[in-house]
């Protein structure tokens, strides 16, 4: 399938901006320029019954959370929850960054949603954010009553770096003895940094994601080369993949990261868990971010959203 026109246009237009690639920049600078890019092709934010700032205790410190509660419920209702992680390959992005994405979320799954600020590269360094967002994951279950929420009825989820983390939370709980997942929502996730994918080699460089800026942010994440076989950074490079959870797991065509979330789907079913797959041929790496520039955003959303609510009914 062809390039998404209007993702062909945002490609288009980042170009003829000439902006610095992230990859020439200092991580400070290449946040501010994410936030940018994030608030001028994000739609407008859609309402929510409430948004509150939250804390949880890490290995490592306290963890900001933001916890939304969807349009149309009521105070006290008790409410399933979507731990949310956001993308930005462990370096760049934050809570503002994705309040579109949880918004959306958080509406169309009929679910809170907690959105996770877990700690960025190169300032701290794997596995910190790993440790972060399984800590804000086991705090949310340990503190449902508290929040009216059901510790039954859990998803985890990101996109990118944060469909990463969503995976690795999913092992974890299960080693760990934390029940209640319904759902691991995988919106183009980042599984194995070890392996040789078609997808890599063929949008190596044109479609926003580049060979450079992922060694970029490899580089400013992980400790030790080394690390990238570890199944922490790596999830598709875990032992046994029995017991997960189920998966929705979006891929986008143009997304040097499509073949390898194809693999870990893959990867899932030989394992006997039930895998949800939606490819979006047409599009590239990030795209539900950019709904204000691309109608597909918001279809991905929505759907997404409808297999929260399917998992959690």
């Amino acid at each position: 399938m062809p390039l998404d026109p209007a993702a062909q246009a945002v490609l288009d237009m980042i170009k003829a901006a000439g902006g610095p690639p992230y990859e020439t920049l200092p991580p400070s600078v290449a946040r501010e320029l994410y936030r940018g890019g994030r608030e001028a092709l994000a739609p407008e934010p859609s309402p929510v019954a409430s948004v509150e700032a939250l804390s949880a205790e890490g290995p490592h410190g306290p963890i900001a959370l933001r916890y939304y509660r969807p349009e149309g419920s009521k105070e006290g209702q008790i409410l399933p929850v979507l731990v949310f992680y956001h993308g930005g390959g462990w370096v760049i992005g934050d809570l503002d960054t994705h309040d579109v994405v949880c918004r959306h979320l958080a509406n169309r799954g009929g679910c809170a949603v907690v959105a996770v600020d877990y700690r960025l590269g190169p300032e701290h360094k794997f596995p910190a954010a790993v440790d972060d967002a399984f800590a804000a994951t086991r705090f949310v279950a340990a503190q449902a009553a508290a929040l009216k929420l059901d510790p039954t009825r859990l998803a985890v989820g990101g996109d990118s770096a944060g469909g990463n983390l969503a995976a690795t939370v999913s092992l974890l709980a299960r080693d760990h003895g934390l029940t209640g997942i319904r759902l691991q929502l995988l919106i183009y996730p980042a599984t194995d940094f070890t392996g040789s994918y078609g997808s890599q080699e063929r949008y190596a460089e044109g479609y926003l994601l580049t060979r450079v800026n992922q060694a970029w942010f490899r580089g400013h994440y992980l400790a030790d080369p080394a690390d990238q076989a570890d199944w922490r950074a790596s999830p598709l490079l875990a032992e046994s993949h029995r017991g997960l959870p189920p998966a929705y797991i979006l891929t986008a065509g143009y997304d040097p990261l499509c073949d390898e979330g194809e693999a870990y789907a893959k990867r899932l079913e030989a394992a006997g868990v039930a895998v949800t797959r939606r490819l979006f041929p047409g599009q590239i790496h990030g795209f539900i971010t950019m709904g204000k520039a691309i109608p597909a955003a918001g279809t991905a959303l929505d759907e997404a959203g409808d297999a929260l609510r399917t998992h959690f009914s």
